[in-house]
């Protein structure tokens, strides 16, 4: 299958679901859940609270809101680093790099309008970039960082480039998601290790809410190395920009 931030395509993945854990299918829509209820506190409940703070100061409904919005954030955590892990199981599967990153920074253009006017009010936002930049950058890194592999510094170059450019484009969770894939990719060879790291590297990442992204390493921790019996393919790359658009158009009835 060839789908959003995961492409499995060796034999190992085509023969459908292992007894036990959770295949692909099943945590990348864990993934999109999470993504769409920290994307409903970002998008709909925290405009409302700002249009109407002065408005409803001292208002029990602003304070519910206001408890509901960082409920919502804080499971919302999760999806990002299944998003990384995802990724680094696509580059370890794909038979064709170019196409795979390709796809990545296609829908990171086709979903920069509907993120813009989602989160920023307005059509072109150039200070902020989507997560699918994101991870067409952390894709770069580790096509670089696989071809130098036993070359440390050149490594740490290709690494520091990588923060570099996340951060110079202001991408979301710009230095943090480049070294979260990096550290992903690192501990491929051993789960254990990997979701130690990554799960210490999640919740430094997300401290300001309370460290949850750790909760991601879960899901993450139970999956089985199959891919899912049904094939979804571009189901996943089109949801990001589609539901950032309704979520807008739902935005511009409860808010404006």
């Amino acid at each position: 299958m060839k789908g959003v931030w995961m492409e499995q395509t060796s034999a190992k993945y085509g023969a459908g679901e292992r007894s036990g854990g959770i295949s692909g299918n099943t945590l990348k829509m864990v993934a999109i859940v999470t993504m769409l209820i920290d994307h409903i506190g970002a998008g709909i409940v925290e405009p409302y609270l700002n249009m109407n703070m002065v408005s409803m100061e001292g208002n029990e409904l602003l304070g519910r809101l206001y408890y509901l919005d960082m409920g919502l954030r804080i499971i919302g955590r999760a999806a990002f680093p299944i998003f990384c892990f995802l990724l680094v199981e696509g580059f370890l599967h794909t038979h064709n790099v170019k196409k795979y990153g390709s796809r990545l920074l296609l829908f990171g253009l086709i979903s920069e309008i509907p993120f813009d006017l989602a989160f920023f009010g307005t059509w072109f936002y150039p200070a902020y970039q989507n997560v699918y930049i994101t991870l067409f950058i952390g894709l770069v890194v580790l096509v670089g960082y696989r071809r130098w592999e036993y070359d440390t510094v050149k490594k740490m170059l290709v690494v520091a480039a990588g923060c570099a450019a996340a951060y110079l484009l202001r991408c979301d969770y710009d230095i943090s998601g480049i070294l979260m894939i990096v550290i992903l990719y690192e501990f491929r060879r051993n789960k254990r290790y990997q979701v130690l790291a990554g799960g210490l590297m999640a919740a430094l990442e997300s401290i300001s809410f309370f460290g949850a992204a750790v909760l991601a390493f879960i899901p993450i921790s139970m999956y089985n190395g199959t891919r899912g019996r049904i094939n979804l393919k571009y189901f996943f790359y089109w949801f990001y920009p589609v539901h950032i658009m309704v979520l807008y158009l739902i935005q511009l009835l409860v808010v404006r």
